[in-house]
């Protein structure tokens, strides 16, 4: 990867792209010289800000497309979106999640539903549809999020936990299909990472307790990372880039941890 435009003429779909991880995983692809396709639920207008920085400050296409991954049609109508658009896919990026707390004996039943809809089939019939064109090409890259509660159990939170464990297992079966040529199927495993979602959480310990940014974190982190500290959106992003860059071949149905020494632990 010594040049820093070394996946120009690639095109990148990254699901659930908006903003935070996402939005920095489709930037970072940008900037190594891939057209990206950002999605989400925001209507264009909301998002068309944020699509024209990538824009500008990579100087690579940029689209967005808003779409409901919970709906198998919708996820067909972003395929072919962003074939048509960026005139195919050579990397798959399947970022999106819900989440929901509650424990499994009051979770309601339609969050669970969409849970499985979002977190795992749409990665499913992304990875369908786009495999094809990746084995047409001669290179692919498919890279889905897993997370360190898919090795891990935790209460209140069996939405994430089930559909992070599928991931896993979705990941490895695709990687044995994925045996020939440069097309490879991998999947990032990123412990707690300041997201805007946990950045709010964080907001709230100080809210509520009354404590210093700098306390509140490390209270969220208790019995996490032992690194003590977030995980960085850039170091993800550079475990992307490495899975999309020469050593991804060899790599097959590679599961790379993020996650500060979480899993050692």
């Amino acid at each position: 990867m010594g040049d820093p435009r070394f996946l120009s003429g690639r095109r990148a779909l990254v699901t659930g792209s908006v903003a935070g991880l996402g939005l920095a995983m489709a930037q970072a692809l940008a900037k190594a010289g891939a057209d990206v396709m950002l999605t989400g639920l925001e209507p264009p207008g909301e998002v068309e800000a944020v699509r024209q920085a990538v824009a500008a400050d990579c100087g690579t296409k940029t689209g967005y497309l808003a779409a409901d991954l919970a709906r198998v049609e919708e996820v067909e109508r972003l395929i072919d979106a962003t074939k048509t658009e960026l005139g195919g896919i050579d990397i798959l990026v399947n970022n999106a999640v819900v989440r929901h707390f509650a424990r499994v004996e009051s979770f309601p039943v339609d969050r669970w539903d969409a849970a499985l809809a979002v977190n795992v089939s749409a990665a499913f019939h992304a990875i369908r549809l786009a495999l094809p064109g990746m084995r047409a090409g001669g290179y692919g890259r498919i890279v889905n999020m897993t997370s360190v509660y898919g090795e891990r159990g935790v209460a209140g939170r069996i939405d994430y936990v089930t559909t992070k464990a599928a991931i896993r297992g979705l990941t490895r079966a695709v990687a044995m299909e994925s045996l020939e040529g440069d097309v490879s199927c991998h999947a990032l495993c990123p412990g707690s990472t300041l997201t805007p979602n946990l950045d709010n959480r964080v907001a709230e310990i100080m809210s509520r307790e009354g404590l210093a940014r700098d306390e509140a974190e490390a209270k969220f982190l208790q019995g996490k990372q032992p690194s003590g500290r977030f995980v960085q959106t850039d170091s993800v992003c550079r475990a992307l880039l490495l899975l999309c860059g020469p050593a991804g071949p060899d790599m097959n149905g590679a599961i790379l941890p993020v996650e500060g020494g979480w899993l050692a632990s």
